[in-house]
C-alpha cells in the first residue's frame, strides 16, 4: 500500500512525502549524501535519491528483513546502508539494490553503526548482550564486547577510538584499537535506555528508564544528573560544536548547556514545541548550532537556539514521529512517523 498525504511547510516547495506499510524505525542518509533511507516494521527498507528526492512515487522499496527492520545506518561504501532486523541478521544495501548478509544471529540485531575517516573503518552491530566490531567490508568480526545485559544503545566517539553501549546499570567505553578486551565501565544503578557522546569526548550521556538523564565527565567520572522529565527520554542530540544536548521527553525541546561550567547546576533551555505535543526525536544539524525536532502529532520544526526562531518543516502528520535525521553535509532532513508517513526535504536552497 502507499498513498499520499497533504502537509504544509517547507516540504510543500522542497520536499516530498509517502505513507508505507509499517511503524517506521529508523532512517538515515548515505556517506555521499546522495541517497536516505528508512526503514519499517514490515521489514523494508525504503531509499530516495537525492536527484529524485521531490518525487516520491520514484523511491524504491526493497524487502530486505523477514519481520521489522529495527535500524539503519549509512555503509563504509559511501552509497550504500546497513540495517539490522529482528530477523537476526545484519545486511549490506548497496546503491543497486543487492542486499548482502554480513551476519546471522539468535537475537534481533537492534543498533548498528559505522565510522569512516582516513586510517579506520569500522561496523558496529548490537545484538543482545553483545556488540561485534566489524571491518569495513562488515564480513569480519574484529572484536565482540560482552555485556552484563541487553545493550539498549551504541555509539562511536568522535575519532573512532572508542565504542559506548548503554545496559542496565550504567555504560561500557570499549577502546577499537585496544589488544584488550577491558571496558571502562560508567555505573550508575537502574535501566538505561539510549546513549550520546560529547563531539569533543568531555561526556557520555544516557537515557534513564526513571524519566531523567544521567552523564559521567569523562576527565574524572564525575556523574551528572540531568531530571525533570514528564515522560522518558527516546532521542539525544549533541550540537556540533559540543555547546547543547538536545532531547525528547517533554512537550518543549529541552536543551541541556555544557559549556560555563553546565550542566551541573544549571537549568536546561527549552525551545518552542509543537502546541503541547510531546517531543519524540531530536536530531542537531551536523554543522550549524540549528536543531530539528519531532512531535507526536506529526510536526517537525527546525529550530534556532541562539534566536528561537521556527521553522516548520512539516505540518500536518498523521502519528508520532519516529525518525528524523540530517544528511551529514547538512542538505537534506529526513523523518517517519509511527504510522508509516515517510518525509525527505532539500535544505540546500533554504
Amino acid at each position: 500500500m502507499s498513498e499520499t498525504l497533504t502537509l504544509r511547510g517547507l516540504i510543500e516547495k522542497r520536499g516530498a512525502s509517502r505513507v508505507v506499510e509499517g511503524h517506521i524505525t529508523s532512517c538515515a542518509a548515505s556517506r555521499d549524501h546522495q541517497r536516505f533511507a528508512f526503514t519499517t516494521g514490515e521489514g523494508d527498507v525504503i531509499v530516495a535519491h537525492r536527484s529524485d528526492l521531490t518525487d516520491a512515487a520514484s523511491w524504491n522499496t526493497y524487502a530486505v528483513h523477514d519481520g521489522p527492520a529495527l535500524s539503519v545506518a549509512p555503509d563504509t561504501d559511501p552509497h550504500g546502508f546497513l540495517t539490522g532486523g529482528d530477523d537476526g541478521r545484519l545486511c549490506r544495501l548497496d546503491m543497486h539494490g543487492e542486499i548482502e548478509e554480513l551476519g546471522k544471529s539468535r537475537r534481533w540485531v537492534e543498533h548498528v553503526l559505522s565510522y569512516v575517516d582516513g586510517k579506520a573503518s569500522y561496523i558496529a552491530a548490537a545484538m543482545g548482550k553483545q556488540v561485534e566490531l566489524r571491518d569495513a567490508t562488515g564480513r569480519t568480526v574484529l572484536k565482540t564486547f560482552d555485556h552484563p545485559s541487553s545493550v539498549s544503545g551504541i555509539t562511536f566517539d568522535a575519532k573512532g577510538k572508542r565504542l559506548a553501549a548503554s545496559h542496565y546499570n550504567g555504560a561500557s567505553l570499549w577502546y577499537t584499537q585496544s589488544k584488550s578486551n577491558n571496558p571502562r565501565l560508567l555505573e550508575w544503578k537502574g535501566s538505561h535506555i539510549g546513549i550520546a557522546v560529547h563531539p569533543q569526548g568531555e561526556a557520555l550521556v544516557t537515557a534513564m528508564q526513571d524519566n531523567d538523564l544521567h552523564g559521567w565527565r569523562l576527565s574524572d567520572g564525575h556523574n551528572i544528573r540531568m531530571s525533570g522529565y514528564p515522560t522518558k527520554v527516546r532521542s539525544l542530540s549533541f550540537s556540533a560544536n559540543g555547546k547543547w544536548l538536545a532531547t525528547s521527553g517533554a512537550d518543549v525541546v529541552v536543551m541541556w548547556p555544557f559549556f560555563g561550567g553546565g550542566p551541573m547546576g544549571k537549568p536546561p533551555m527549552e525551545l518552542p514545541g509543537a502546541g503541547g505535543a510531546l517531543c519524540t526525536r531530536v536530531a542537531f544539524h551536523p554543522e550549524q548550532e540549528v536543531v530539528a525536532a519531532g512531535f507526536a502529532d506529526g510536526t517537525v520544526l527546525m529550530i534556532e537556539p541562539a534566536t528561537e526562531r521556527v521553522l516548520p518543516v512539516s505540518l500536518g502528520g498523521n502519528g508520532p514521529i519516529s525518525a528524523l535525521a540530517y544528511s551529514a553535509d547538512g542538505c537534506m532532513l529526513g523523518f517517519g512517523t509511527e504510522e508509516g508517513l515517510i518525509g525527505l526535504v532539500d535544505l540546500a536552497a533554504a
